[in-house]
């Protein structure tokens, strides 16, 4: 099982800690990425794309011209598709773009996710990560001591004050372990974890 160092948030090692083999050391497969990330970026879809057919379109109540005579086609009016300003033929429509991913492969894709970043040393445990104040400054402290590019940190409850005082960053993601989602881990190179939260993710994600 993989063993990783446990730091408090001015860097110094306090700890060790052993990893969940089956969720921080699975084999990592491709196909599960691709079908975990439709899955969530699909749902996010707002969906609210909207054309108006030839009955939707205003005007068009008067016949354009008289039916004979003229020597031109026929036409019963100027909202009909092939006229400038008519009716979008099988145009989108508002509608759903969700579709369903069976619950034990979004959990294999986690896994997955959660074992790639262990595998290339990117994973961060803290005993515990809290802010005095809402301060951007004092999380970027916390960053430049690390290293940290961009990051994924992920907390076992909502903590206002942390997230306060990272939105600002770019690159940066605070979640607790209920949000933990393939996507932000594929998204950001580094991973950052509570200790709590490692064991509320062994809770959810064991067998």
């Amino acid at each position: 099982m993989p063993t990783v160092d446990v730091y408090n948030t001015a860097a110094e090692k306090v700890d060790s800690m052993t990893l969940d083999d089956a969720i921080f050391g699975a084999e990592v497969k491709e196909h599960l990425f691709h079908a975990a990330v439709r899955y969530q970026l699909a749902k996010r879809r707002a969906g609210t794309h909207a054309t108006k057919g030839r009955a939707q379109v205003s005007g068009g109540g008067k016949k354009p011209f008289r039916q004979k005579g003229t020597g031109r086609a026929r036409q019963g009016t100027t909202r009909a598709p092939h006229w400038r300003g008519g009716g979008v033929v099988h145009g989108p429509q508002p509608r759903s773009h969700a579709h369903k991913l069976p619950k034990k492969v979004r959990a294999a894709a986690l896994r997955c996710a959660l074992s790639r970043r262990a595998g290339e040393s990117k994973l961060t445990v803290f005993d515990a990560f809290a802010m005095a104040d809402a301060k951007t400054k004092s999380f970027a402290a916390v960053m430049k001591r690390f290293a940290f590019a961009d990051l994924l940190l992920v907390l076992d409850e909502k903590d206002e004050k942390v997230m306060r005082s990272a939105r600002n960053i770019p690159g940066v993601t605070v979640l607790p372990v209920a949000g933990l989602n393939v996507y932000d881990v594929l998204k950001h190179q580094n991973l950052a974890m509570t200790k709590s939260a490692v064991e509320r993710v062994n809770a959810r994600l064991g067998a």
